[in-house]
């Protein structure tokens, strides 16, 4: 009997249209041959809704329409479901083995819906409450990877309750880091509002264009290298990292843009063009990293090479990465001998074994 997968995708994150992609990705690839899917949409305001229309009206934002049934997800049952609503307030349920969040940001890879789902009793791909809290706060993962003896870039953290005192963040950062320097929001993914400053001008503004996403900021020392990028895969005991890749950002650094718009001429390498020891180095940090999380299902690990200063350092860990067609995770399993299909089946398949 063929198992039933639950993807669900959009959310009132930044990252929705790149949910949208992932997702399109996802549902195309996914072995309909052992699989039955089912499909959630959230809009951009939090409203849930099946989707059974065509897959090719996701990526363009075209799926939503008033004729789609709203849904909620069931619990206090021994079963995974949802119940889909009709006009006059009665609702169906529709079971199903497995959620697949295809969800970034808020309330997708932050620890909302995995709490959701452990609440009810929903087994779900990617890695757990804890792991998406964690993984998805740049601030704290900081601490975790010291912790674990990850070498890292030195740091400040800028809440927004320390706004009004700025002066003395930035004597702070500017005596402790130096310049150039980055500026991040603590909680957002794929590059927004993130900035790059060379002086004390540039600081301030990218230190108020990161808060437009965030309560708490995190910048960070410059450090230069090759920027690699390795994808880690399996159970808690059991996991594999893949060949490495690396990115030559069209840009200073790689931005949204950069990342997903179809023109950008950022250059993508697997494997990376860095020597065989460094590839392991980061591969085994990568595991490292993950475990640190308590990690399963699946995340991307960022670093940073420095072959000259025999450098290996962590960037960030993505723990619900991007799957669209142009994502770096899918291809650098692909390289590493796992295909695209295989890779969604393997990941379904872990989440069955908890």
């Amino acid at each position: 009997m063929k198992k039933k997968i639950c993807v669900i995708f959009g959310g009132e994150s930044t990252e929705y249209e790149i949910s949208l992609k992932s997702a399109f990705s996802v549902l195309e690839k996914l072995d309909k041959n052992i699989y039955d899917i089912i499909t959630v949409g959230i809009t951009k305001a939090g409203r849930w809704y099946l989707y059974d229309g065509d897959y090719a009206k996701i990526p363009t934002d075209n799926w939503y329409d008033d004729s789609l049934s709203p849904v909620s997800l069931m619990h206090g049952s021994k079963e995974s479901c949802i119940a889909v609503f009709s006009p006059d307030g009665t609702y169906k349920k529709v079971y199903f083995d497995v959620a697949f969040p295809v969800l970034h940001g808020k309330n997708g890879e932050d620890g909302t819906i995995q709490g959701l789902f452990e609440i009810a009793g929903v087994r779900y791909v990617g890695v757990g409450v804890i792991a998406s809290s964690v993984g998805m706060d740049k601030t704290f993962t900081k601490i975790i990877f010291k912790n674990a003896g990850i070498p890292q870039a030195n740091w400040v953290v800028i809440a927004k309750h320390e706004m009004p005192s700025l002066d003395k963040k930035i004597a702070e950062i500017e005596k402790t880091l130096g310049y150039p320097v980055f500026i991040k929001p603590a909680n957002a993914g794929s590059s927004i509002g993130i900035g790059k400053a060379k002086n004390r001008d540039e600081l301030i503004e990218a230190i108020n264009e990161a808060m437009k996403f965030d309560r708490k900021i995190l910048v960070e020392e410059f450090l230069t290298g090759h920027e690699v990028e390795c994808a880690v895969l399996g159970n808690r005991g059991s996991l594999q990292a893949s060949c490495v890749g690396e990115i030559v950002a069209e840009q200073e650094f790689y931005t949204y843009d950069a990342k997903y718009a179809s023109d950008s001429k950022s250059e993508l390498y697997i494997p990376a063009k860095i020597d065989d020891a460094y590839a392991q180095k980061v591969r085994e940090n990568a595991i490292k990293a993950f475990e640190a999380l308590d990690g399963k299902g699946l995340s991307r690990v960022d670093f940073f090479v420095d072959e000259t200063k025999d450098k290996v350092c962590i960037n960030e860990i993505n723990t619900l990465p991007g799957f669209t067609s142009i994502s770096m995770y899918p291809k650098l399993f692909e390289a590493s001998g796992i295909e695209y299909t295989e890779l969604l089946s393997t990941l379904i398949e872990i989440a069955l074994e908890d």
